[in-house]
């Protein structure tokens, strides 16, 4: 008995190893495949985009019905005014203007009663010379997928000017092409620190792995609703 415990005791510290190792082992072919994954998801976003994200309002930007323009706070984390918002809100008034879009679909979250990204959107573009019965508001824009698919299914557009910063213009392309909308995007000046930039470009890669996954298990948006139809322009009586 007295051989028989000791060989038990001896066996532990290998047991002990082994397991370790194992666990390690995981822990690593975990690794590895989420970052074949990321990197995955990224080549096949950038791949997408490719040639299809302007670097602002050109002659060479072709006219679509609609922009779709995509929400972010009015406000970074310090309260003071988010360059991202008021970039994009340039951007798509430029649009406007120029005559590329006839209309411009502000579309953001509105979770709560006091945060709400449409309507500060609508005000800013008003402010910026947009008329108020071209903006159309989507209040249900909670992510990028609800806001890309929503302007098919709610909004009837299969064809589409994105605004956003290029990053996420680049997502917002590959879930447009995965939804049948032939897309292109012109992306808003990013002026930001490089923390912050660095900080948003690891976000950026993370969303794009969630993209994949949500397109892969065919995830909808959360609300769709009636179709809401964008007149035709002729259509519109100008007083």
């Amino acid at each position: 008995m007295k051989q028989i415990s000791e060989a038990i005791i001896m066996k532990q510290p290998n047991i002990k190893r082994l397991l370790v190792r194992r666990i390690l082992l995981s822990l690593a072919a975990i690794a590895t495949l989420t970052l074949s994954f990321t990197v995955y998801a990224n080549v096949m976003t950038e791949r997408a985009a490719e040639g299809r994200i302007y670097a602002g309002v050109t002659d060479s930007v072709r006219h679509n019905k609609a922009a779709l323009l995509l929400g972010t706070n009015p406000l970074n984390r310090k309260g003071r005014p988010n360059s991202y918002f008021t970039n994009r809100i340039m951007t798509a008034s430029r649009l406007y203007h120029s005559g590329k879009v006839d209309y411009i679909i502000a579309s953001g979250d509105n979770h709560t009663a006091l945060y709400d990204e449409p309507t500060a959107m609508r005000d800013s573009l008003i402010a910026h010379g947009v008329p108020a019965e071209r903006i159309v508001l989507d209040f249900a824009g909670f992510r990028t997928l609800d806001s890309v698919v929503r302007a098919k299914e709610v909004f009837g557009c299969d064809a589409l000017t994105i605004v956003s910063q290029a990053d996420h213009c680049a997502r917002a392309l590959y879930l447009a092409g995965a939804n049948g909308i032939e897309a292109v995007a012109v992306a808003a000046p990013l002026r930001a620190g490089r923390l912050v930039r660095m900080r948003l470009a690891l976000r950026e890669w993370l969303a794009r792995d969630k993209m994949m996954l949500d397109i892969w298990f065919g995830k909808k948006p959360h609300f769709l609703g009636e179709k809401i139809e964008l007149p035709e322009i002729r259509e519109i009586s100008v007083e």
